[in-house]
C-alpha cells in the first residue's frame, strides 16, 4: 500500500461563481476530476486556493465538500498554517471536526521565528489534535526558512511526518534528505524540481500544475517512484515549460487562469488576486496548447 501524502498531492484551487462566492459545485467536481485522473491525495485551502481571502465558513465548507467527493478514495490534507500559533491551532481543529486526514501547515510569515520558536510552534499544533501533519517550508513567501538541522528537530515532534519543501535550494534539499528519518516524507513544493528532489530521497510534491494536468504529473512521479528515469525525465522535459509557466505571474493567476481557458471554472478572483496580464495570458495559453490541451474558451 501507499505510504500516506507520498505521490501527487494538488494544491487545490477555489472556484468562485461570477459573482464571487464560493461555487460549491464546482469544488466538488473539480476534486472529482483530481481523483478519477489518479491524483494520490488532495490539498484543499493552501494559498493556491486563495484561502486568505475565504472566510472561516467558506474555508470549512471547502474543505467539507473535498472530504465528501474523496469518499475515503484518497486522503485529504487540508491547510492549516499562519502566523498567530493560537489561531493555527484553532484552525487544526476545525480541519480535523471537518473530516480531513491530515494538515499542511506553513511556517509564521513576516515575524521570522527563531528555531525555537518554530520549535513550540509546530509543537502546540501537535499537542492540539492527532492528524498528521506536514510542515511547509517556502521562505520566498513567508520571510523563514526551515533549514536541515532544525527541520531534523522538528521531525521529533509526535505526527510531524514530513514537510512540503519550496525553497527553491538544491543544496539545502540534499542537506534535507540526510538529515531527517527515513520514514520522514519529504515532498517537494516546486512541481519543476520535483524530478531532481526524488532522485535524491523525495516522495513526491504537493502540486500547483496537476490541477490542470493531474494525470500528466502523477505518471511523472509514478514512473520516478518505480526507478523508470528515462520516462520521468520525458515527461518532465514535456511539461516544464507549463510547471513553470505557472508562476510566470504570482500564484495561484496563472494556474486558475489556464482552469479557466479549459472550461473548468469561472475567471473569477478575489483581491488582491486578479487576472494575468495579456502577455502572460497568451503564453499560458500556448503552454496548454502545446500539451495538446483544448481551450474551450478564452478566459
Amino acid at each position: 500500500m501507499r505510504t500516506m501524502f507520498t505521490g501527487v498531492g494538488t494544491a487545490l484551487i477555489t472556484p468562485f461563481t461570477k459573482s464571487g462566492a464560493l461555487d460549491e459545485a464546482g469544488v466538488k467536481r473539480l476534486a472529482r476530476r483530481q481523483i478519477d485522473a489518479g491524483v494520490h491525495f488532495l490539498v484543499p485551502c493552501g494559498t493556491t486556493g486563495e484561502t486568505p481571502t475565504l472566510t472561516p465558513d467558506e474555508r470549512r465548507r471547502v474543505v467539507e465538500l473535498v472530504v465528501e467527493e474523496a469518499r475515503g478514495q484518497v486522503p485529504v490534507m487540508a491547510g492549516a498554517g499562519g502566523y498567530d500559533t493560537k489561531e493555527v491551532v484553532h484552525v487544526a481543529k476545525e480541519m480535523q471536526a471537518a473530516g480531513v486526514q491530515g494538515l499542511l501547515s506553513v511556517t509564521p510569515y513576516y515575524n521570522k521565528p527563531t528555531p525555537e520558536g518554530l520549535f513550540k510552534h509546530f509543537s502546540a499544533i501537535a499537542e492540539a489534535t492527532p492528524l498528521p501533519i506536514v510542515l511547509y517550508n517556502v521562505p520566498g513567501r513567508t520571510g523563514c526558512n526551515i533549514e536541515a538541522a532544525t527541520l531534523a528537530k522538528l521531525a521529533t515532534i509526535p505526527h510531524v511526518i514530513g514537510v512540503k519543501e519550496a525553497s527553491g535550494n538544491i543544496t539545502q534539499m540534499v542537506e534535507i534528505c540526510r538529515a531527517v528519518p527515513s520514514d520522514f516524507v519529504v515532498l517537494s513544493g516546486d512541481d519543476a524540481l520535483t524530478l531532481p528532489l526524488m532522485a535524491i530521497g523525495g516522495r513526491g510534491l504537493i502540486s500547483v500544475a496537476s490541477n490542470a494536468i493531474p494525470a500528466e504529473m502523477s505518471q511523472l512521479v509514478e514512473a520516478a517512484e518505480r526507478g523508470d528515469y528515462k520516462t520521468a525525465r520525458q515527461m518532465h522535459h514535456k511539461l516544464v515549460p507549463l510547471m513553470l509557466g505557472n508562476f510566470i505571474e504570482s500564484n495561484p493567476g496563472p494556474v486558475k487562469f489556464a482552469m479557466a481557458a479549459m472550461g473548468l471554472c469561472e475567471p473569477v478572483y478575489r483581491l488582491p488576486m486578479v487576472p494575468p496580464r495579456a502577455a502572460s495570458q497568451e503564453k499560458i495559453i500556448g503552454f496548454l496548447k502545446d500539451l495538446g490541451l483544448e481551450i474551450s474558451h478564452a478566459a
